[in-house]
């Protein structure tokens, strides 16, 4: 237990020997300032915890401490008087609430949290308290392909320290996954891909009801960025599917043509349907909306997209949803792995099923001209 406190303390040193004090008013931020914009008090926890996650890890801070480390800062933050940092009030035409339409000055505040972060690494290398890692170890495996498209535009978050992240103390292990597959621009990809798991743990029901928190964080996501693509001028989207594991529980939520699919004794077990607008029920509810579904070398919504839910896509609502779908499912100890992965991945690789059986071992994926990812999640047997 000494070596593994040492082993962490020692970035931490690391860290303090970078930065031997907080950042002064007029000292520039430690990361770039590209995302430094005005911020809704919404988006305050998720980009905190993002340009932390990004300083640590680049520090070789374990991802454990790094989000326990991050959950003590951002807690702080919220905790003082978000006031003083506000920039403005957004005209709004009647909907939301008022804390959703005021913005932040991002600046300020990033550097009001690098100070904090700053002060727990001070004390925490002084004393680091008890760390609480996955009872359960699970083997994590990323792959991401841009083939000819010009830019990448896909995006993953992996998360198996979802507890400390977001300081759930109970006895029972979570883990999130998620990928996001974007369209018109990275903007959406990667503003779900630092938001979607905020919102899911911070929502009410993260504990009682996790499969709701899930869902319904698709949903806030999605009317969080709109409302920053309504002010920049934004008009990209993203597909995104999700695995949280609670305990013995998988509950999953999608949006779009992403999917995630469980293999099971080497056998693939299908978990859910993706949004296409060849699909019956969503053809209707586009049609029912006033939009309609054509055939441009695939189904497409109002001659545009090929799928019919994503976040984002402002100029494509109502037709493109924003609401998704979600399941849950018993983990019996008969799992293999898990994996979730962008339509490029399933639409070059058929049949899969012949994948599956050797996947842990290699992948290889010929004459596919689409961009691509995949994440495998692997139960330690």
């Amino acid at each position: 237990m000494a070596l593994e406190v040492e082993a962490c303390g020692a970035p931490l040193s690391s860290f303090l020997k970078d930065f031997p004090s907080p950042l002064g008013p007029e000292e520039p931020l430690p990361w770039s300032s590209a995302g430094s914009g005005a911020l809704s008090k919404a988006e305050v926890p998720g980009a905190l915890a993002e340009r932390a996650r990004s300083l640590l890890g680049g520090r070789g801070v374990s991802p454990l401490l790094a989000a326990s480390l991050i959950h003590a800062a951002v807690n702080e933050v919220l905790q003082t008087d978000l006031t003083e940092f506000k920039q403005q009030n957004v005209e709004t035409e009647g909907e939301g609430d008022e804390e959703r339409f005021t913005l932040l000055d991002g600046e300020s505040l990033q550097r009001c949290f690098f100070n904090k972060l700053w002060d727990v690494c001070f004390e925490w290398q002084k004393q680091l308290p008890p760390l609480r890692p996955l009872k359960r170890f699970l083997l994590v495996s990323i792959h991401a392909i841009r083939n000819t498209r010009r830019k990448m535009e896909d995006r993953h978050v992996l998360l198996p320290e979802f507890n400390q992240l977001f300081g759930l103390s109970d006895d029972t292990d979570r883990a999130f996954f998620a990928i996001f597959d974007g369209h018109g621009g990275v903007d959406a990809a990667n503003y779900s891909a630092t938001h979607l798991h905020v919102n899911v743990g911070l929502h009410e029901e993260i504990v009682k009801n996790p499969a709701e928190a899930l869902k319904c964080s698709f949903q806030k996501t999605d009317e969080m960025f709109l409302f920053k693509a309504k002010r920049e001028k934004l008009r990209s989207g993203t597909t995104g599917v999700s695995a949280l594991i609670v305990g013995n529980k998988l509950h999953i939520a999608w949006l779009g043509d992403s999917q995630v699919m469980l293999v099971q004794q080497g056998r693939a077990v299908t978990l859910m349907e993706p949004h296409k607008p060849e699909r019956e029920d969503e053809r209707a509810r586009i049609e029912t909306l006033g939009g309609c579904v054509t055939y441009m070398d695939c189904w497409r919504v109002n001659g545009t997209l090929a799928v019919s839910r994503a976040i984002g896509d402002i100029c494509q609502k109502p037709y493109i949803s924003g609401d998704a779908d979600g399941d849950s499912f018993e983990l019996t100890g008969s799992e293999d792995y898990l994996l979730l992965a962008c339509d490029g991945f399933f639409d070059a690789v058929k049949p899969y099923e012949r994948l599956l059986a050797s996947f842990k071992k290699s992948v290889h994926i010929c004459g596919s001209c689409n961009k691509w990812q995949f994440v495998s999640c692997q139960w330690n047997k």
